[in-house]
């Protein structure tokens, strides 16, 4: 009798639906992958089943609605390992900038009937209630680190995270630093690599997708966008982008509000 696939479960919180994408756009990977586990709850691609116990939970979105916490925790309790994916998962997602302001006033400034609206004040990532295992960073991730960690924690090995600085694989595939060549304010020498230096190799500067590497300077950075031209709160709006509650941003982008 052939032993039971393991089980594996997508699910979703507040998000575009960016990095659920990454999964579909595997397309034939997604196929082969199907062949080792039993995905059992995925409402993007058709299963739905919010409670299943499961070997492996993806998680998408940021917490942002008492229902996200209830449900979380149900979530936490039905998987052995639980893996966020994204920059609203492991940050809070650009929405986490209304962490800045009161919710309540903006709550109204935005809707005719807030009170019909249940929504937590902050927007936050989903470590910060439960215990997660492995988080992918990225707006959006891509399949192949999708792929490549559902892959190691099947055959037992634990997953390898990126740490390298965007700077490393821009060098890597020879790609002309934007920052240094064309005076680009680029946060590439504070971002964790794992999409490839793709704006840089189009002539763009990096937007911390991928959220800060290890060893951040930011300070120096943020100077040298000053010496570039950059007002502080332009500087400010770099860093409190699409990852601005992850620490080391929040505390950067707070530091040059200061001033």
């Amino acid at each position: 009798m052939m032993a039971a696939k393991p089980k594996l479960a997508v699910h979703k919180f507040a998000s575009c639906d960016g990095c659920q994408l990454a999964f579909l756009n595997l397309g034939e990977d997604l196929l082969m992958l199907t062949q080792l586990v039993d995905i059992v709850h995925f409402a993007e691609a058709g299963p739905v089943d919010l409670d299943a116990p499961v070997d492996i939970a993806f998680i998408e979105g940021s917490v942002s609605t008492p229902e996200h916490l209830e449900r979380l925790q149900r979530i936490r309790a039905n998987s052995k390992f639980l893996i966020t994916i994204g920059a609203c998962a492991t940050a809070g997602g650009v929405q986490a900038l209304r962490n800045f302001a009161k919710g309540n006033e903006w709550f109204a400034s935005v809707y005719a009937k807030p009170e019909y609206i249940a929504s937590l004040d902050t927007s936050t990532p989903v470590a910060s209630h439960v215990k997660v295992d492995l988080e992918l960073w990225g707006c959006p991730v891509n399949g192949r680190q999708v792929l490549a960690a559902t892959r190691a924690l099947l055959f037992g090995v634990s997953p390898v995270e990126e740490h390298d600085k965007v700077c490393l694989e821009c060098k890597r595939h020879h790609v002309v630093c934007v920052l240094v060549a064309k005076g680009i304010p680029c946060l590439g020498p504070v971002t964790r690599t794992g999409c490839g230096a793709l704006c840089p190799a189009f002539g763009r500067d990096c937007y911390g997708c991928y959220g800060p590497a290890e060893n951040t300077n930011t300070e120096s950075l943020g100077r040298r966008f000053e010496g570039l031209g950059l007002l502080p709160e332009a500087v400010v709006r770099r860093f409190l982008f699409i990852n601005n509650a992850a620490p080391a941003f929040a505390e950067a982008g707070k530091r040059w509000k200061e001033r």
